[in-house]
């Protein structure tokens, strides 16, 4: 009995192992399919990544332009702030604007609150810029878009740029709070 109940068992295990064999081929063959798309795809240039480099090129410019744009706004909305405070005495930074036919621009009964006071101006180029300062407790300086120091002598413009001129107290004592002075800007071709 023994040999009969043996023959039953082999007879049975053998298609469960077909099936095994069977699936595991199955396996195999799809696992080597999907590896070898895999790396096909690896090795060959990808033209996705080629076409999406300009993309990125012209996002990165229109970054660029956005930003500049909002520099120049800004820019803008500090000159306006600069033509208003040019009416009154106490608001910096102002802005300067020579008068037709006069070289000079003076200010009288200026007030500085802060520590300093910015004015800007846009001369032509070949243009030289001095300024004179009625207290000698006020340093005049050129801060944009170079330094100089106004005690060495006049400026000569460059370029047709934004320039900044800033008064800054310069005392031994502590500066008053409103401390009052006289600015006469000169330019000449």
């Amino acid at each position: 009995m023994k040999k009969q109940y043996s023959a039953k068992n082999n007879n049975t295990c053998k298609p469960a192992k077909k099936f095994l064999k069977l699936n595991n081929k199955r396996i195999v063959l799809f696992g080597s399919a999907i590896f070898s798309i895999l790396f096909i795809s690896a090795c060959s240039p990808d033209s996705i990544f080629e076409d999406s480099m300009p993309m990125t090129e012209v996002t990165a410019n229109n970054a660029d332009k956005t930003l500049q744009e909002a520099q120049e706004i800004e820019d803008n909305i500090r000159n306006s702030y600069a033509r208003l405070a040019s009416q009154r005495s106490d608001v910096c930074p102002k802005l300067i604007q020579e008068n037709v036919g006069s070289q000079v621009v003076e200010r009288t009964a200026e007030v500085m609150v802060n520590d300093y006071c910015d004015y800007f101006l846009y001369p032509q180029e070949g243009q030289n810029i001095s300024v004179k300062v009625n207290n000698r407790q006020i340093e005049a300086l050129l801060i944009v878009p170079t330094l100089h120091n106004f005690a060495n002598g006049d400026y000569q413009v460059s370029s047709y740029d934004k320039h900044v001129i800033r008064l800054a107290y310069n005392g031994a004592d502590y500066k008053p709070e409103n401390f009052i002075y006289d600015v006469a800007v000169t330019i000449a071709n």
